[in-house]
């Protein structure tokens, strides 16, 4: 008898996958919407006193329904789509709900700012969050957890009106690639993709899950575009505090705890997403079947616990976790993992013929014993271990002996942090109020495409004094000009931050660029959130790697540090500044006048000084002083932006920041001091319009940027 996944149909299915559809059908219907105007406004008799259909949605959590931008934007150019109202209509049941839903986020978010003319392509991710305004029940999909879609057969489903009627249909095809570097998936020209099903789902057969959201059919033909689920993870968080986790956190746990309930639930006996899972056919030479894959009960099952703990503390906290479990260093692809469950997503298919179960169980006992960003509930933690104890019962018994070893590990190890906390709390904290935090950063290199007026760059995330040197690329470019750096990044040092900050600070933003380009304005940069990057985290500059300044990276060696330097003693400098008192001294001008310091007097200055430039860092004096300071081995620099005006006076800036320093007291403390000047001044604070444009070379010896090969010309 042939294989059933082996079989083609006459319409292009397999016989599994029409089975899967079969299956699926019910429950991805149940949970797609249509989109139109309010209800009570554009009332048609044809469209059932809803208006015209503008596009299609889906619910993927209680209250919650995603859809493309470009559908909650029908009609209103003119109007700022995040607060806009629309209409929800759904099923629920035989009957059919129409209710009132506001929209709570766009991505990207320049498109409230900027949209493409009539029948042009939005902007990718081009998602929407509607938050619907009234309690009403409804049924939820079932959303992908993997980083990435397998290029297998889908089905996707939106609003059609074949008959003269709107109702929610669905039709096959399968992923043929993906595009805009991943954030959206190729579907294949097997059917059609009517206008009014943008916004729907689009369902992976053989997994039974969204992993897609219809965004657009080709002009000829059949085929489109879809938005990867994925791209949620881009959702803006905030820039520090208890709600750093964010639009995505909360969705995503409102998710699985909704599947996890209605899994537990026997109060009906109607098919639940889980229950289908288990029926879907085989999937053809599956390493993992059987005991080596979680049962789609013990997965949604993991899913509800994991949901139910307080998030990781970061993104890389989920990264290690996952490498710990995996065997191997996860996909570093973007978009970076930011909840429990995304390190769950990393853990499919692992190396070396290890069993995917073994793997997902080991990760989740190590998450039992984390640290979380706040309090769990009392016994979340001892819930989740005691179910991977319980599961791991019908596996192998060398699996469930390790796992308890690692557990007690675990315990003891965060005992251990604990009781080391609580004597930081009794003899002082371990960094001082105001120091930079000790975890990863983002890292952007800057460097002049050879004597042309372009620039390459590249982003990364370097890791903390823990692990010197470690540095994981998130994304790079050639041939930017400097008026076009600012959107090219836009992207990649959204990235960066997401993987890099936790719940307490944001990341510091490292800017590696010769010294001709200290004065590249990234700290008023808009990234996320509309506030320039200056005053949502510490951003400070940093000599390129390598010992020639103004040269892009060299190709072999270490980063030399100034302390390296023969006659240079830059650590003593480092250790005597931080510690303080500070001293401010203009290292470029004498009463306003340029000058360019001399090399004798530079190195007999004090330990303790921080020298001061207030010119245009491209131009002499001040980039020949800017050598001169880093050769003399000085790893604390203020530089600035000079102001447009060439005939304004320099003292309010040296007798601010001379004020400033005093009463700083010592360096550590001076990139969040610069962040918090920033903020004043973009709050509209007078006092602090003297900061405008200050910059701080920040060349900590604890923080040594690896020498690796840049970029050279177009790829």
């Amino acid at each position: 008898m042939p294989n059933e996944r082996g079989v083609r149909m006459t319409d292009g299915r397999t016989t599994g996958s029409a089975r899967a559809f079969e299956l699926l059908e019910p429950l991805v219907q149940a949970a797609t919407v249509r989109v139109h105007a309010p209800p009570g406004g554009y009332e048609t008799p044809r469209s059932h006193r809803t208006g015209p259909t503008w596009g299609s949605g889906f619910f993927i959590a209680p209250g919650w329904v995603l859809t493309c931008a470009h559908v909650v934007g029908e009609g209103g150019a003119a109007v700022r789509l995040t607060g806009r109202e629309v209409g929800i209509t759904f099923s629920a049941g035989s009957t059919t709900g129409t209710v009132t839903g506001r929209v709570e986020c766009v991505l990207p978010e320049r498109l409230e700012e900027r949209r493409p003319g009539r029948h042009a392509l939005w902007d990718l991710p081009d998602l929407a969050l509607v938050r619907v305004l009234a309690p009403v029940s409804h049924a939820c999909v079932w959303l992908t957890d993997r980083s990435r879609p397998r290029f297998d057969e889908v089905a996707y489903f939106g609003c059609t009106e074949d008959l003269g009627t709107p109702e929610i249909t669905g039709r096959t095809t399968r992923l043929r690639g993906t595009a805009g570097n991943g954030a959206a998936i190729r579907l294949g020209d097997d059917d059609e993709i009517e206008p009014g099903m943008s916004g729907g789902p689009v369902v992976d057969l053989a997994r039974g899950e969204v992993v897609g959201v219809l965004k657009a059919r080709r002009l000829t033909g059949g085929g489109g575009l879809a938005v990867s689920v994925v791209q949620l993870r881009t959702l803006p968080m905030a820039a520090r505090g208890p709600g750093r986790s964010g639009l995505y956190r909360r969705i995503m746990q409102a998710h699985d705890l909704y599947h996890y309930d209605q899994h537990l639930s026997d109060l009906d006996n109607r098919r639940t997403w889980t229950d289908v899972h288990g029926e879907l056919p085989p999937e053809e030479g599956d390493p993992y079947a059987g005991r080596g894959r979680l049962t789609p009960g013990e997965r949604t099952t993991l899913c509800g616990l994991l949901a139910e703990l307080p998030p990781p503390g970061s993104s890389e906290v989920v990264r290690a976790l996952v490498e710990e479990a995996r065997g191997e260093e996860p996909d570093p692809l973007p978009p970076a993992p930011l909840s429990w469950r995304d390190g769950l997503g990393l853990l499919h298919d692992p190396p070396g013929g290890t069993a995917e179960a073994a793997a997902m169980l080991r990760y989740a006992t190590d998450v039992s014993v984390a640290e979380y960003r706040e309090p769990a509930t009392p016994g979340a933690d001892e819930e989740l271990w005691d179910w991977v104890r319980a599961t791991a019962e019908r596996l192998w018994r060398p699996l469930r002996r390790e796992l308890g070893e690692r557990h007690e590990r675990g315990l003891a190890e965060r005992e251990r942090r604990r009781r080391a906390s609580a004597g930081r709390a009794v003899h002082g904290p371990a960094r001082r109020s105001g120091g930079l935090p000790t975890g990863a950063s983002v890292l952007l290199e800057v460097w002049a495409h050879g004597w042309e007026d372009v620039y390459d760059w590249r982003v990364s995330v370097l890791a903390g004094p823990a692990h010197a040197g470690r540095l994981t690329p998130v994304d790079s470019g050639v041939r930017a000009t400097l008026a076009g750096l600012p959107e090219a990044l836009r992207t990649p040092l959204a990235e960066g931050f997401r993987r890099c900050d936790t719940h307490e600070t944001a990341a510091l933003l490292e800017v590696a660029v010769a010294p001709a380009l200290f004065g590249l304005a990234v700290d008023e940069w808009v990234v996320v959130g509309g506030v320039p990057l200056g005053v949502q985290r510490p951003v400070v500059l940093r000599h390129p790697a390598g010992a020639n300044p103004g040269t892009a990276p060299n190709l072999g060696g270490a980063r030399e540090h100034p302390a390296d330097r023969e006659g240079a003693d830059a650590s003593a400098r480092w250790a005597r500044v931080q510690a303080g008192p500070l001293q401010d001294e203009r290292a470029d001008c004498v009463r306003g006048r340029p000058r360019t310091p001399a090399t004798e007097w530079l190195s007999g200055l004090p330990d303790n000084t921080v020298p001061v430039h207030c010119r245009a860092a491209e131009q002499e004096p001040t980039l020949g002083s800017l050598h001169a300071v880093r050769d003399a081995g000085y790893g604390v620099v203020v530089t600035r932006r000079p102001p447009a005006d060439p005939g304004a006076s320099c003292a309010p800036f040296h007798r601010g920041l001379r004020e400033e320093l005093a009463d700083a007291g010592r360096a550590e403390v001076l990139p969040e001091r610069l962040q918090d000047l920033r903020g004043r001044a973009y709050g509209a604070d007078p006092d602090a319009y003297w900061a405008a444009g200050t910059g701080l070379v920040w060349e900590d010896p604890a923080r040594p940027l690896p020498d690796e090969e840049p970029l050279q010309g177009d790829l």
